[in-house]
């Protein structure tokens, strides 16, 4: 069991504005109208799952034509643009100089598990953070242009990346081995226990998450985009089903209370992970 804390974000709405709905306004498309006249209808009259839904609506709308094709160049195009949250670019630094000088024996690492689009999300300007960042993925034909979902990342699927951090099976070595997540790790050789992780999340994706990290002794913080009040009603919810410890707005600059409550949940999982490497076990 190593001496080191996992932190993980999802993306769209906790880290930075929906990036896909981004994307979509990038190239010219009617947000609103792709959401509630091309994605809605799968989901209330043909029981559609959100996230392949969206994907498969992203299909039509680049072979249609009207607004060009989707290519990985043009997604990475927007993932370099897109924007972020306050305080975001400057996060993962200030957290791990903050848990160095209180703890220096014990590592931070941030991990990002979200239902966006993958190639957006790796050319962030904050991608190079991550040990590891999972998401949806599309496969690319020959024209470059994105012509299936090769993966799909939604609800209980996100836990599933838990299970890879917990267990070690992380970066370009744990490519192409789909099932080396369900090999069995004994307890006392799990790399991060879910107690020494902490969740920051929005959504309903994240529900799963939420619940897994909490029953299991972790942290997990429910945000909400101020901007979005539409939302609030739903990120409360968290609160009152007991999901997360606590919600706040999205914001990461240095006096925000979400940042500073980071910064307290990080120092008080290295407090025990220190204690605990000290304590007699004869």
């Amino acid at each position: 069991m190593a001496d080191v804390i996992a932190l993980v974000f999802d993306f769209d709405d906790t880290l930075a504005p929906d990036s896909t709905s981004g994307f979509l306004q990038d190239i010219g498309v009617d947000v609103p109208a792709f959401w509630h006249e091309q994605v809605g209808p799968l989901l209330e009259r043909e029981d559609w799952d959100p996230v392949p839904a969206y994907l498969y609506q992203m299909l039509a709308l680049s072979r249609a034509g009207r607004h060009g094709p989707i290519t990985r160049d043009r997604l990475c195009d927007w993932g370099r643009r897109l924007p972020l949250h306050d305080g975001v670019t400057t996060l993962f630094d200030r957290l791990r100089t903050r848990l160095h000088q209180a703890h220096p024996t014990v590592q931070l690492e941030f991990y990002l598990i979200s239902s966006g689009i993958g190639d957006v999300l790796r050319a962030t300007p904050i991608a190079d953070a991550f040990s590891d960042i999972w998401a949806s993925e599309f496969h690319y034909g020959a024209d470059g242009a994105i012509e299936f979902p090769r993966r799909v990342v939604s609800f209980t699927d996100k836990t599933r990346y838990l299970f890879h951090i917990q267990k070690g099976i992380i970066g370009p070595g744990s490519r192409n081995k789909p099932f080396e997540v369900n090999r069995k790790v004994d307890a006392d050789k799990l790399r991060v226990p879910f107690e020494q992780m902490v969740f920051v999340g929005d959504g309903y994706t994240d529900i799963p998450c939420f619940s897994l990290i909490r029953r299991s002794g972790g942290v997990a913080f429910g945000v909400w985009d101020p901007r979005h009040k539409e939302k609030r009603s739903r990120a409360w919810g968290f609160i009152e089903d007991g999901r997360v410890s606590n919600l706040n707005h999205a914001r990461f600059g240095e006096d925000a209370e979400l940042y500073q409550l980071l910064e307290a949940a990080v120092e008080s999982l290295a407090s025990k992970i220190v204690l605990r490497t000290r304590m007699y076990r004869g």
